[in-house]
C-alpha cells in the first residue's frame, strides 16, 4: 500500500514539472495567457468593480478580488460553458485553469457567488460593450484593421423555455405582465419578460439573436446587436454597419434584401453583395444564381463564426433571464471569439514569419 509519506508532498519542483508537462502538450490557455493583453482590460474593469477605500466598511477586511483574476474566470466560463458553480470548480480541479487564472495550485479562488456578483456589476453599468470595443481597439493597433468588406449575419441564442400558458403569453405579446405574476414576486423573477419565441426552418426557438458584423480578411467580429428572437435580421442591419473597413462590399443573405436596405446602403457609400431574392412570377436567371453562389462562398465566413461559438464554446444556449443580462453573456460570447481568434491570428502570423 502506498502511504502519504510514500507519495510525499507536492513541493515546487513538482509544480513547475506538471507545468512543463503541459507546455509539452501544447496547454491552449497558456498561448491564450500569452498573446492576450489581459492588463489593457483593467482601466474599464476597475470602474465598475473598485470600491472607494471610503465605502469600504473596514479596512481590516478582506480585500477585493484583483479585476484580471475574475475578468479570466468569466472568460473561461464562456469559452468552456460553463456555469459558476462549474468555473469554481474547474479552477480548483485543473491545473491549465488555476496557473491561467494566477490563483496557482494552493491560492484563493473565487467562489460561484463572486463571479455572478461580479458579472452582474458589469451588466448594471452596461460595461461589456465598452470592452469589446477596447478590444477591438486593440485588434486594429496590432494590424488587424476591419478589412476586405463586412459579412452580416444573425443567430439564434436560445434561453430557458418558459411554461407559459396561452393567455399569459397573449399579455406578454401585448407588453403586458400577466396579473398572477404581478402578485408571486417569487414567480415572476423567474419569468423572462424580454425573449419571444421564433421559427427556423420549421423549427421553433425561444430566446433572443445575436446579431453580428464581421470583416472579411480576418473574420473578427466588428460589431454586434442584441434583440429578442422574433425581430428581423433586417431591422438591425444600419447599427451594424457603422463600424469601418477597407472596402465598402457588404455580403448578407436574401432575408436581409429589400428596396429600404438597398438605398441605406447606397446613402452610406456601400456595394451591396446581398444575394438576390426571387419574386412572384419571376425566378431567378442562370447568371443571377450564379453571383448568389459566388456570394456564398464568401458569406460562409460568417456562419464559421456560429459554428465556432456552438461547437467550440460549447452552444450558443445561455442560463440567464432577461435582456440585460442577455447582452451581458452574448457580449461575453462575442469578445472570447475575438480573444481566441486573435490567439489563431497571431500563431498564423508567427508560422507565416518562420
Amino acid at each position: 500500500m502506498v502511504t502519504g509519506d510514500d507519495m510525499g508532498q507536492l513541493g515546487f519542483f513538482n509544480v513547475d514539472d506538471r507545468y512543463d508537462a503541459l507546455d509539452a502538450k501544447g496547454d491552449p490557455l497558456a498561448k491564450l495567457d500569452q498573446i492576450i493583453p489581459w492588463e489593457q482590460f483593467r482601466p474599464q474593469l476597475e470602474a465598475v468593480w473598485a470600491t472607494p477605500e471610503e465605502e469600504r466598511k473596514s479596512p481590516a477586511g478582506r480585500k477585493p478580488w484583483d479585476a484580471i483574476v475574475i475578468f479570466k474566470g468569466l472568460i473561461l466560463g464562456v469559452l468552456y460553458n460553463l456555469s459558476d458553480e462549474q468555473i469554481e470548480y474547474q479552477i480548483r480541479d485543473r491545473l491549465s485553469f488555476s496557473r491561467f487564472c494566477g490563483t496557482g495550485i494552493e491560492g484563493r479562488v473565487p467562489d460561484a457567488t463572486t463571479f455572478w456578483l461580479y458579472r452582474e456589476q458589469l451588466t448594471r453599468a452596461g460595461a461589456i460593450a465598452e470592452l469589446f470595443q477596447a478590444f477591438d481597439h486593440y485588434l486594429a493597433s496590432q494590424g488587424y484593421r476591419a478589412s476586405g468588406g463586412q459579412i452580416v449575419d444573425a443567430s439564434i441564442v436560445s434561453v430557458p423555455i418558459q411554461r407559459n400558458s396561452r393567455r399569459e403569453n397573449e399579455s406578454l405579446k401585448q407588453d403586458l405582465i400577466p396579473s398572477e405574476w404581478v402578485f408571486n414576486p417569487a414567480k415572476l423573477a423567474q419569468k423572462d419578460l424580454d425573449a419571444r419565441w421564433t421559427k427556423k426552418h420549421g423549427k421553433s426557438h425561444y430566446g433572443y439573436k445575436n446579431h453580428i458584423t464581421i470583416d472579411r480578411r480576418h473574420k473578427l467580429v466588428r460589431s454586434y446587436a442584441v434583440t429578442d428572437a422574433a425581430v428581423h435580421d433586417s431591422q438591425v442591419i444600419d447599427q451594424l454597419l457603422d463600424s469601418p473597413n477597407t472596402s465598402p462590399d457588404v455580403w448578407a443573405d436574401r432575408a436581409y434584401r429589400s428596396r429600404a436596405i438597398e438605398a441605406m446602403l447606397t446613402e452610406k457609400g456601400l456595394t451591396s453583395r446581398i444575394h438576390r431574392k426571387a419574386a412572384a412570377n419571376r425566378p431567378l436567371t442562370a447568371a443571377e444564381e450564379a453571383v448568389n453562389r459566388g456570394w456564398s462562398q464568401v458569406r460562409a465566413r460568417v456562419e464559421h463564426i456560429f459554428g465556432s461559438q456552438t461547437n467550440e464554446m460549447g452552444g450558443t444556449h445561455i442560463r440567464t433571464i432577461g435582456v440585460r443580462r442577455a447582452v451581458t453573456q452574448i457580449g461575453f460570447k462575442n469578445l472570447a471569439y475575438n480573444i481566441r481568434r486573435l490567439a489563431h491570428l497571431e500563431h498564423r502570423r508567427t508560422a507565416a514569419a518562420a
